[in-house]
């Protein structure tokens, strides 16, 4: 034959696919972690919205106000009882909802969030009862007769509700609390602080401190709306009007106070010689001047500068008859003086002396006792005092 033959290549055949295995251990394999298989779809994860429903119309049941008077006909102790459990109940949801070990943490529904805020201001938001307290005391505000603390009988429903709100507003970032807590509600919420029982006010603090510090962009207002209230007590109450709820706001504006930035802005110098100095010169003082105390310390610790204004103003309007309040006072003097440094003091210690003077016979001994150890404390401070020692004890020198 001529020509070889050619050898004929076949063309290569297309692979096809692997052979899927069907053996035991494939089979497991083909198992997610998840205990979802391929080729499945995963179920979608349980509406909530049958609990939120079941939620929303618990906290509706909540709205019933109960006086707890003994003459109320339409009330009964089982259904405060009723409206307790209810009350606990709607807390212990809330408290899981937003709880930090729980892995399935979801905020707070939408519709819920209205509900809970809707309940609470109809338990907490009412006008307060007249004052229990005896509108004339004696001027130093110590009576034997006069009741140490005044407790309010719906406490039992109370206590829950702040509770709730309390927890609503840790559960909650600052996005949502925007959302559903406005002026109006942070207004009534601080008309609550004239309540005459301190465990309303405490549970009060501690939740409009929290707001605070959450609602950066109310900040402003509530500082505004705080100052309103102490002017109220200073220029609007009656001198029989108790001036329930000045400690505890005084306490978060100490917290506020240690927080600013220095040098002090004009705002908040302000509110130093406008609002907390003229809280000295009222009646009741003595129920609020350790906050108050503080808050200047705090001022002065921040400025040295301001201690002038402080002490000025403190002199001014220093009580006459009131011996108890005078005692306050020399405390609040001798707590500023100490921080001051010697340079600060040369300003303040001819005034100072000369208030020592006019009250060093006086007949409180305590009060003389504290004006010498304060006058002791500023002669070792300084050694230009214009205070020498004389024969008979500690006086004034001349000027």
């Amino acid at each position: 034959m001529g020509a070889a033959a050619a050898e004929v290549v076949a063309p290569p055949r297309p692979t096809s696919a692997k052979r899927r295995s069907t053996t035991l251990k494939f089979l497991f394999e083909l198992e997610k972690p998840d205990g979802v298989v391929p080729g499945t779809a995963k179920l979608p994860p349980p509406s909530p919205e049958p609990e939120a429903d079941s939620l929303i119309d618990k906290i509706a049941s909540c709205n019933r106000v109960f006086t707890f008077a003994d003459d109320a006909a339409d009330e009964c102790e089982e259904e405060r009882d009723a409206k307790r459990e209810r009350l606990v109940e709607v807390l212990g949801a809330v408290r899981s909802s937003g709880s930090a070990g729980n892995k399935q943490q979801q905020p707070l529904d939408h519709r819920v969030m209205v509900a809970l805020l809707k309940m609470v201001g109809a338990n907490l938001f009412r006008a307060m009862p007249p004052s229990a307290y005896p509108a004339l005391l004696p001027p130093d505000g110590v009576d034997e007769e006069t009741p140490v603390m005044v407790l309010a009988p719906s406490w039992p429903h109370l206590q829950v509700v702040y509770d709730i709100l309390l927890s609503v507003v840790t559960a909650s970032d600052a996005k949502t609390l925007r959302h559903h807590v406005d002026r109006a509600f942070l207004s009534s919420l601080l008309a609550l602080f004239r309540s005459e029982d301190p465990r309303e006010r405490d549970r009060l603090k501690t939740v409009y401190h929290q707001l605070y510090s959450k609602l950066t962009c109310e900040r402003a207002f509530m500082r505004r709306s705080m100052a309103a209230a102490f002017l109220r007590f200073v220029y609007e109450a009656s001198t029989a009007e108790r001036h329930c709820g000045a400690a505890e706001l005084l306490e978060i504006c100490g917290s506020i106070i240690n927080g600013f930035a220095v040098p002090l802005k004009e705002e908040h110098r302000a509110f130093l010689a406008r609002v907390l100095l003229p809280l000295h010169r009222t009646r009741w003082v003595h129920t609020y001047h350790r906050q108050l105390a503080y808050c200047v310390l705090q001022f002065v610790h921040k400025e040295p500068g301001l201690a002038d204004a402080v002490v000025t103003d403190i002199l001014r309007h220093w009580p006459v008859t009131n011996c108890q309040k005078e005692v306050l006072l020399i405390e609040e003097l001798e707590e500023i003086l100490e921080v001051l440094e010697p340079k600060h003091f040369q300003k303040l210690a001819v005034p100072i002396c000369a208030r020592i003077a006019r009250c060093v016979s006086s007949y409180s001994s305590q009060a003389t006792f504290l004006y010498t150890c304060m006058l002791e404390i500023q002669i070792q401070r300084s050694t230009t005092s214009p205070c020498r020692h004389t024969a008979s004890g500690i006086g004034p020198a001349p000027y």
